[in-house]
């Protein structure tokens, strides 16, 4: 086979209708819309979710919840994720990320107590809940705030 005698498989292409081509064509004159009204005009029909002048589904629904525009989020870490550093190892937000332990620095990064930790470590993020900065200092290492 070469590439000059590929074809479509039969039944994709279809060719496309032939409108206003007379009367024996069998969508001639109108064009097979009709007489009149909206949808036989040029610009006819109506936008996506229109109900003919009713108030659209989409208006009728209340709207729930707020979406606060200053919302800090923070990515999250808990203390059993940072085992997998070396005794000594200072832990920054970018040393993290190219570990995989946290996918994006967002716009700070939060240790939180949950787990063991087992490792002397150097944490340096952004915020500290109280318990992981204690459970840090506690095994000899330090709770830096960026």
């Amino acid at each position: 086979m070469k590439l000059h005698e590929l074809t479509y498989t039969k039944g994709a292409k279809k060719t496309a209708k032939r409108v206003g081509r007379g009367p024996g064509s069998g969508l001639g004159k109108t064009s097979g819309k009709g007489e009149k009204g909206q949808n036989s005009r040029s610009d006819g029909g109506t936008r996506l979710g229109f109900e003919g002048g009713q108030l659209p589904l989409y208006r009728r629904i209340p709207k729930r919840g707020f979406n606060n525009v200053n919302t800090i989020k923070y990515a999250v870490v808990n203390l059993e994720e940072l085992n997998v550093f070396e005794d000594g190892t200072v832990v920054t937000p970018t040393l993290l990320v190219e570990k995989g332990i946290v996918k994006k620095e967002l716009h700070g990064v939060k240790v939180l107590a949950r787990g063991e930790l087992s490792k002397k470590l150097t944490v340096k993020a952004h915020k500290f809940s109280q318990k992981a900065s204690e459970a840090i200092v506690k095994l000899g290492g330090k709770a830096e705030v960026i």
